[in-house]
């Protein structure tokens, strides 16, 4: 999804979700629902976490500082902090690094282009090359 620089990430969550098609290796229908999601803090929030939950999708999110802190202040009402892996999160450097490698493209790291298609048209020969 492309949105403006302005925009935050987790406004666009359901969107991007609901775009993930993963083709299986036999015949059927792509996959819509990953095994496990790893997010950074920006998705750390109660209406992402509960929309994973209800679709029974595993995720790995850090809790941010200010949600730490207001669970504390209400104590035992606060609840239980949400499960965190470490060493699955550390997999998601793998994800940056793609980014890192993305935006050695002067195009897509400066984004030129005037309309969402021709960034995207550009993310995407980006990718190509990377990917050769």
């Amino acid at each position: 999804m492309i949105t403006g620089g302005h925009r935050n990430d987790c406004t666009q969550f359901a969107q991007v979700m609901a775009a993930i098609r993963v083709p299986r290796l036999g015949p059927g229908r792509p996959r819509t629902r990953p095994d496990h999601l790893i997010a950074d803090k920006g998705y750390s929030s109660g209406k992402i976490r509960t929309w994973l939950r209800r679709r029974g999708i595993r995720h790995t999110i850090p809790e941010r500082v200010d949600q730490k802190a207001h669970r504390a202040r209400r104590g035992s009402r606060g609840g239980r902090p949400p499960a965190f892996d470490r060493r699955i999160y550390q997999r998601r450097n793998v994800i940056e690094r793609c980014f890192n490698q993305l935006k050695q493209a002067k195009g897509v790291a400066t984004r030129y282009d005037k309309t969402a298609v021709s960034y995207q048209a550009t993310v995407t020969l980006a990718s190509l090359l990377l990917w050769l």
